[in-house]
């Protein structure tokens, strides 16, 4: 896929789910985020991409020294006032949303974000 098609899927999510605040598509290799967006400038991307890519490293290698064999899909960390999602595409890269936990629907977010990684093969 090619970089249009990258922020492509990064603008459907943006503009799908109510209380967008932030998204990415992240190499989980690197952490750097290969398309991103936010709806607010004091957002840092960049970093919540990179500590995110951590995140998902270290829950890979906690299911591996539990010897868990089946695939991690994604994973919900909910704040007080926000929900963040992430969802593996492939081995080597995951979408990254967050929301106004006020304003968006749980089971509408991840169908926006499963539509967008399915998008993205």
């Amino acid at each position: 896929m090619s970089e249009n098609q990258f922020d492509a899927v990064i603008a459907q999510i943006s503009t799908s789910v109510q209380g967008f605040i932030a998204a990415s598509l992240v190499d989980l290799d690197s952490g750097m985020p290969l398309a991103s967006r936010t709806s607010r400038p004091d957002f840092d991307l960049d970093v919540a991409s990179a500590y995110n890519s951590e995140l998902v490293k270290a829950k890979l290698n906690t299911m591996r020294v539990l010897n868990i064999t089946t695939g991690l899909e994604d994973m919900l960390l909910t704040l007080g006032d926000q929900l963040h999602l992430i969802q593996l595409v492939g081995d080597g890269a995951f979408i990254y949303v967050a929301a106004d936990r006020s304003s968006t629907n749980l089971a509408l977010l991840r169908n926006a974000v499963k539509s967008a990684a399915t998008a993205l093969g």
